[in-house]
């Protein structure tokens, strides 16, 4: 804990002399630094296997029909990176239909225990063993509405670590801490603890998403220039758990009611590497249209 609280103390002495890329429309350059990471979270949706696999057929439907900003390729780091989280079980079926455009699916979270009698739990084995290559960990509705605590978050986090998948650790501050004025001490106690024994060499497979759990579904609005502020914040906390190199090719993506309509703003932020997008991911259209934005 004593660590935890000097690494937000010295995170936020020196935020404002951080080094980044300038706010503004980024260059071809900066893209390849970052490979972009767009990532559709169902969550417990939609209601059939039938749904589900229409969804994901008429995604990539409109991809191929699109000839966007973005093409699509999870090995190129010319091209955005797109992750399917669909519901556990739905997860093989709809990789069958999604790899074939290049798509990755992950799962939506893993028990941090590899077996046993842990009723309505997934090892990380399992989900590894249908294909998956991302796991979400610390999302706010499992941090809200199941107790999910830090120390079991960073559990999960080394856990899918060890079985060679790719975590996407989601961090963020509720209404109360937001009108309180503690985003970032929320969001580096957060990426502190959730990190903790994760080495330099891993880095290189996690990415982080804030996501402001006040303008999830709630009809607020975090804008462009305020989400990328907290941003470049959390690249402090990493270069301060870290070094630069870290807090630099760390990819950070922005999950709060992204949209067709907000992403192009978001993504011309220096330090917004992509979203994290979930009622939006359910609509075909729309989704299609922020994987492939301006």
């Amino acid at each position: 804990m004593k660590l935890s609280i000097a690494l937000i103390a010295s995170a936020l002495s020196s935020a404002s002399a951080f080094t980044t890329v300038n706010n503004g429309p980024r260059f071809i350059t900066e893209l390849n630094m970052r490979q972009p990471i767009m990532a559709g979270n169902w969550k417990m949706n939609p209601a059939t296997e039938a749904d589900a696999l229409n969804l994901a057929n008429g995604f990539c439907a409109l991809l191929n029909e699109m000839q966007g900003a973005c093409a699509i390729d999870s090995d190129n780091p010319d091209c955005t990176e797109v992750v399917l989280f669909p519901p556990f079980p739905f997860i093989s079926k709809v990789k069958d239909i999604v790899q074939k455009n290049g798509i990755d699916v992950g799962a939506q979270g893993v028990y941090y225990e590899d077996k046993g009698a842990f009723t309505c739990s997934v090892a990380a084995s399992m989900v590894k063993s249908v294909g998956c290559e991302y796991v979400l960990c610390g999302h706010s509705e499992r941090r809200a509405l199941f107790s999910d605590s830090d120390v079991n978050i960073n559990s999960k986090v080394k856990k899918v670590l060890e079985f060679g998948m790719k975590p996407i650790l989601c961090v963020g501050e509720t209404q109360d801490e937001y009108d309180l004025g503690i985003t970032q001490e929320v969001c580096a106690m957060q990426v502190s603890k959730d990190l903790a024994g994760v080495s330099k060499k891993d880095m290189k497979d996690v990415v982080i998403a804030y996501e402001p759990v006040w303008a999830i579904g709630t009809g607020l609005v975090c804008d462009a220039d305020a989400a990328n502020e907290v941003h470049k914040f959390i690249r402090t906390v990493l270069a301060k758990m870290y070094d630069d190199e870290v807090a630099q090719s760390t990819r950070i993506q922005y999950g709060g009611s992204v949209t067709p309509e907000s992403v192009d703003g978001l993504m011309a932020m220096s330090d917004i590497d992509g979203c994290l997008v979930g009622g939006a991911s359910l609509f075909a259209d729309k989704f299609a249209r922020i994987v492939n934005f301006d």
